[in-house]
């Protein structure tokens, strides 16, 4: 059995990190998620959710890290991680982390390369790694700081403490805070609504926002014009524009 899963329910890929107890992300792990991300690139799927168990993944598999002491490891398991999280986070559809119980470490970290991140209500996350004496490796420093601010981002990575779900709600980590028998089924029912949506429309402008961050402000309204124009060569413009001017309701094919 893959310790990540790929499947699908109409057009919503569902990604099931599956490696009990606690989903740790082991290299093997790390490889099968890269797979599974292969496979959510399909133009058949529309949005994502990305999924645990009874924990969403709580870290790094700590007994791997014995190779980087003995100079075998320097850097893959991190950089391999992180690569991965880049193609999630790059991917042309809404992508949604569905979290229960922990998301710590490198599970914090798949979760931030997700568009929204719902979670349970017991559930907590956050960036222990200092407690080991070294850093998030996967782009905790980095996305952390752009979801939460630069200050509240140090308190969480030089402390390593956990951040409950009414926490990470109101400071932006958490877009939705939902009971832990719903958080997989609410998680599944708003990526169909993408699904069902204007999903070149929702492409464009994510890629727009993920060109322009960090950049200068003439440089971002650039890369908005250009998905902005191109959009007019696709069917979904087309049927948006056509559905409003005969006052019925659109009907996205995705194209």
């Amino acid at each position: 059995m893959a310790l990540v899963d790929f499947s699908k329910e109409g057009a919503v890929g569902v990604i099931t990190i599956n490696n009990p107890p606690v989903n740790a992300l082991s290299s093997a792990v790390t490889a099968d998620l890269a797979l599974a991300v292969d496979k959510a690139e399909d133009a058949s799927v529309r949005a994502v959710v990305i999924k645990g168990g009874k924990h969403f993944a709580a870290g790094a598999d700590i007994n791997e890290f014995q190779a980087v002491f003995e100079g075998t490891d320097e850097g893959r398991l991190a950089g391999e991680l992180s690569t991965t999280i880049s193609r999630l986070e790059s991917l042309a559809k809404p992508v949604i982390a569905a979290i229960n119980g922990f998301a710590l470490g490198g599970g914090l970290e798949v979760a931030m390369g997700a568009d929204f991140r719902y979670m349970a209500q017991d559930s907590k996350v956050g960036q222990p790694e200092v407690k080991l004496g070294i850093i998030p490796g996967a782009g905790g420093t980095q996305r952390l700081a752009r979801l939460v601010g630069w200050s509240k981002a140090k308190d969480i990575v030089f402390t390593g403490r956990s951040v409950a779900a009414d926490e990470a709600l109101a400071i932006g980590l958490a877009d939705r805070v939902l009971a832990p028998d719903d958080v997989v089924s609410v998680a599944m029912e708003d990526a169909a609504t993408f699904a069902s949506g204007p999903t070149q429309a929702i492409a464009a402008a994510k890629a727009a926002m993920h060109r322009g961050w960090g950049q200068a402000a003439t440089s971002g309204l650039n890369h908005e014009l250009e998905e902005f124009q191109r959009l007019f060569q696709t069917n979904d413009a087309r049927e948006g524009v056509a559905a409003f001017l005969e006052k019925r309701e659109p009907g996205f094919a995705g194209d």
